[in-house]
């Protein structure tokens, strides 16, 4: 979640950065949809409206291959929805953010019977870094790109996040390359380049943060709501035993006089359902034996 909102930020505030670094073309009038689509919601990434070019272009971030459904299926998907709304030309660009062998980070395409759909893929660590130096938007992005030597790269970008002379700007820019740059150094290295008191001041940290929580919150309600019904259905369950127990206790006395207290702790442990199939059969029983025999079976 992390990674998607500080993405995600990058992008809706620094869309030129990015249409100029994907599309080689220059864009003034953009606007940012909304993330989720018609029909069932499901939600993308980033996806950004280039109204004067009458265009779409779709990024999906990825820190690992692995998708439900499959990224290809999901991006054929995407790309029929965007179609159906806005019916124009749509550029799809999936970017894996952190290196990897997995065969899937080379597939850039879905393909089933009567059907193939293609969207681009970029892997981050494959990149030059110097296009990504050459904008604020995309400095966190450059600490993922290719290098020899990737300590130089990462004190590279923190020279150009220091040079930014807007301080609020520094300061989420600055926050974004922690963030990032977290994928593939250590804590202790990028602390090194990158004021760590950045995280505290930064807007977009605490909204991170505050979006972090609210998540948390959400799934400790949600888990709290599913913990109560069990609770109940388990309280429900062994109340009821208790009375099935407490009636069946009170047919045997009568049926076969007092119960020894070894048949009792055995009664004790049974089952609502086996207590349930007793209370139709007691009134067959003549002696305790005819009861040790029926727990017998059931036990055997």
């Amino acid at each position: 979640m992390t990674y998607d909102n500080t993405l995600k930020y990058l992008v809706e505030e620094y869309p030129e950065d990015f249409i100029r670094y994907l599309l080689a073309s220059e864009a003034t009038d953009i606007q940012i949809l909304k993330t989720e689509l018609n029909q069932e919601p499901i939600r993308a990434d980033s996806v950004t409206f280039l109204q004067t070019a009458n265009q779409i272009l779709h990024l999906e971030f990825q820190t690992l291959p692995a998708s439900t459904p499959p990224l290809p299926l999901r991006m054929l998907d995407y790309w029929v929805r965007l179609y159906r709304q806005y019916n124009c030309d749509i550029e799809q660009i999936v970017i894996f953010l952190k290196p990897t062998t997995s065969e899937a980070v080379f597939v850039d395409q879905f393909t089933a019977r009567n059907t193939s759909h293609r969207y681009r893929v970029i892997r981050i660590w494959e990149q030059e870094p110097e296009p990504l130096l050459l904008s604020p938007g995309l400095l966190p992005l450059a600490t993922l790109a290719r290098t020899d030597s990737p300590q130089s790269l990462l004190q590279q970008v923190a020279v150009q996040v220091s040079m930014i002379e807007e301080e609020a700007t520094k300061q989420s820019i600055s926050v974004c390359t922690q963030l990032l740059a977290g994928l593939v150094f250590e804590p202790e290295l990028i602390r090194q380049f990158l004021r760590r008191e950045d995280m505290r001041e930064s807007a977009i940290y605490q909204e991170i943060l505050e979006e972090g929580l609210q998540e948390g919150r959400q799934r400790g309600i949600e888990q709290g709501i599913e913990q109560g019904i069990e609770q109940g259905i388990e309280q429900g369950i062994e109340q009821g035993r208790q009375s099935e127990l407490r009636l069946v206790m009170h047919l045997l006395t009568r049926r076969l006089g007092s119960i020894n207290s070894q048949l009792q702790s055995r009664l004790q442990e049974l089952s609502l359902a086996q207590l349930e199939n007793l209370g139709e059969v007691l009134l067959d029983f003549a002696s305790e034996a005819d009861l040790m025999n029926w727990l017998n079976t059931i036990e055997s």
